[in-house]
């Protein structure tokens, strides 16, 4: 009768079972351990009190009715107190390395697309200073009526040009958000969450298996109530529970901690899964861009060529096709430079954290 119900007592430990969303600074993670972390005080806090009792019985009938009261206390929650804790403790440092992780692989793009863009702009400024070198000295020659005011027409178009590339590259430099992102490999990060979930999953196994036996000790008083003896009797007992089941139970979680593991791997919109689908958009764009800066260098070389069948250019004809050119090369520049770039960048991301 002053048994508590055990087995019911250990329904509150699933909350740790949870989703885990991104975070953007530590703010968010301390938040959500310091939630955890009281949740599993609270818990322990009720499986290490003993449970108070108090009522009234009759034991057998045809004897007087006795009043009873008195306190319990379980083996089995006493140790499910420190489990629970440890789960808890597993729970925030999943959630933390999960975080990181996922943060990792949302924002990569965003930033490797944020360092091409800066480079750009210092590739259109490089090809800024040029033209501007290359405008003076037309402008002299048109001075000298050497040189057409068309000639210098054509440089001012492609001055139009690197001034709203610079202005495109920038609202898109703006546009782009970027947290502060980890200084580890991604390959580190992901295998650190593994590790971590395979932690957490050990800690409710272990929890869950105290579900399976019991050694619970009962004291108390009781006294006769019709009629009223005069004194109180105390009382003691000690009851062991032992779930006959619990050999078969033990190898369902063990086989639902590797089934776990396995669901992890392949989760959409898990770190595992994530992890492959931007490798291999990665990937692409590597193909992508070797391709665009392929054919960029084909383009220079032919315009290489033609400035070179030019030489010195001693005729206004010939000065007006060398301008052109060179303001081609700059234009083109600015895009090999960029492909460039990128194609190296992607290829050292790739080598770094796959």
């Amino acid at each position: 009768m002053f048994l508590r119900p055990w087995k019911m007592v250990v329904a509150p430990v699933l909350f740790f079972s949870s989703a885990y969303a991104f975070a953007e600074n530590p703010t968010d993670q301390l938040a959500y351990c310091s939630y955890v972390m009281e949740q599993a005080q609270a818990q322990r806090d009720l499986l290490r009190a003993p449970m108070a009792a108090a009522g009234f019985t009759q034991p057998e009938t045809g004897l007087p009715l006795q009043a009873v009261a008195g306190a319990s206390l379980g083996l089995s929650d006493f140790r499910k107190a420190g489990l629970t804790m440890e789960a808890a403790r597993k729970n925030c440092e999943l959630y933390k390395s999960a975080t990181w992780a996922q943060q990792e692989i949302q924002y990569a793009v965003p930033s490797l697309e944020k360092e091409a863009l800066r480079n750009r702009m210092a590739l259109i400024d490089r090809a800024a200073k040029l033209l501007d070198a290359l405008t003076e000295q037309t402008e002299k020659m048109v001075a000298a009526q050497n040189a057409t005011r068309l000639m210098l027409f054509s440089l001012q178009t492609t001055r139009i040009k690197l001034n709203a590339d610079r202005a495109d590259t920038q609202s898109k430099i703006t546009a782009l958000y970027v947290p502060p992102l980890s200084d580890r490999p991604l390959k580190q990060l992901a295998a650190e969450k593994q590790n971590n979930e395979v932690g957490e999953q050990k800690a409710l196994d272990k929890l869950a298996r105290q579900n399976n036996w019991d050694v619970a000790l009962s004291v108390g008083v009781h006294q006769q109530v019709n009629p009223i003896a005069q004194n109180a009797q105390p009382y003691g007992a000690v009851s062991i529970n032992y779930n006959l089941a619990s050999h078969a139970i033990d190898q369902h979680l063990d086989r639902a901690a590797e089934a776990y593991g396995e669901w992890k791997k392949v989760q959409e919109g898990d770190v595992v899964r994530n992890m492959e689908v931007l490798r291999q958009q990665l990937v692409d764009c590597v193909s992508a861009q070797e391709a665009r800066l392929k054919s960029l260098r084909a383009e220079g070389a032919q315009i290489d060529s033609n400035l070179q069948m030019i030489g010195n250019p001693d005729t206004s004809a010939a000065f007006d096709f060398h301008n052109q050119l060179a303001a081609a090369r700059l234009l083109l520049e600015i895009e090999t430079g960029d492909a460039s770039f990128r194609l190296d960048h992607l290829r050292e991301y790739l080598a770094r954290n796959y």
